[in-house]
């Protein structure tokens, strides 16, 4: 078996947050004529015609991070709602989606511990509130070698951390995953050691880029995609975007990560989009995005970082890059 979560996630948001899908649809054109974002205007155009129309609308305005709007073809949305690694449901790329209504999701808390000024717990309902929603249009790509372009809504993950106040001594940040066994059928299986942990560098965290995501193609999260709240760190590899997130705690030791657990020398802590570091398995240098013929797409060049080296390259600034893979 290949050992990968990569993909891609309540009830639903209050009433106030949710926006019709019809003035939904007008924003998004209107949006993407006024061409803010320049190369993006054409896809924000033909994204806001086909709005999948399957979840409720989150409202949300558009980023202007550098880095938060990839100027390709988004990945058509049935790929990425359809095939999906979410081990908690399964580990065949449809279960997912075939398993996860089954998912509860209200009433959802994140817990916020360890190495902070201020502990406690956050709803969903007030998350939603934390900082105004943003649409950002990221690569992510799989350690098995497909990727994805995908429109997220959220905001950064430092708004949260940063309301619970970390101390000095803080140095990681690790994150857990909800296993319910009652309606996540993989966490009866042996696959992974359960619940599902990731984690990052505080720095890595505090990035701008670093998306604490809610939604996707302008709706809330679909459930196989992580729902109701998940992480993305699009220069990583997509197993390091924890899914339905339950706790988060800042710690001054490097956390233990579900998949470092289980297979030390194929799954590193940093995880990072590297074309000259091969999986043990495979080889990292080449893609296949998603949506694009299947199997017979033409390959694609894999970038390092994924693409956001100039973004996120200095955080590693004079680091072996192969030894801390």
């Amino acid at each position: 078996m290949s050992y990968t979560r990569i993909w891609d996630g309540c009830d639903r948001p209050t009433s106030s947050e949710i926006t019709p899908l019809t003035t939904y649809r007008r924003r998004h054109v209107l949006a993407g004529m006024g061409g803010v974002l320049g190369g993006m205007a054409s896809a924000s155009l033909w994204a806001g015609e086909n709005a999948p129309g399957k979840l409720k609308p989150l409202a949300h305005g558009q980023s202007s991070l550098e880095g938060a709007q990839v100027p390709d073809k988004w990945t058509p949305y049935k790929d990425v709602t359809g095939y999906n690694n979410f081990y908690e449901f399964g580990t065949d790329k449809t279960d997912p989606a075939a398993r996860a209504h089954a998912l509860k999701t209200s009433p959802w808390e994140i817990a916020v511990e360890g190495l902070v000024k201020r502990p406690g717990k956050i709803g969903l309902e007030d998350l939603l509130r934390l900082a105004p929603l943003e649409e950002r249009v990221y690569r992510l790509r799989c350690v098995e070698g497909w990727s994805m372009v995908i429109p997220w809504i959220g905001y950064s993950l430092s708004a949260l951390i940063k309301r619970f106040e970390p101390l000095g001594s803080a140095k990681y940040v690790e994150f857990t995953s909800l296993a319910d066994p009652a309606t996540m059928p993989g966490v009866r299986s042996s696959v992974l050691d359960w619940p599902y942990t990731e984690g990052l560098r505080l720095d890595e965290a505090l990035h701008p880029l670093t998306l604490l995501a809610v939604g996707l193609y302008g709706e809330v999260l679909p459930n196989q995609n992580g729902a109701p709240v998940r992480l993305v760190v699009p220069w990583k590899y997509g197993f390091k975007s924890a899914k339905s997130i339950v706790r988060i705690r800042l710690t001054e030791k490097q956390p233990v990560t579900a998949w470092n657990r289980a297979a030390a020398n194929e799954y590193g802590f940093y995880s990072n989009v590297n074309p000259s570091v091969d999986h043990p398995r495979w080889s990292q240098a080449t893609e296949r995005r998603l949506g694009e013929d299947g199997l017979f797409s033409k390959k694609r060049k894999t970038l390092l970082f994924n693409g956001y080296e100039a973004q996120v390259g200095q955080l590693y600034a004079g680091m072996d890059l192969r030894r801390f893979y």
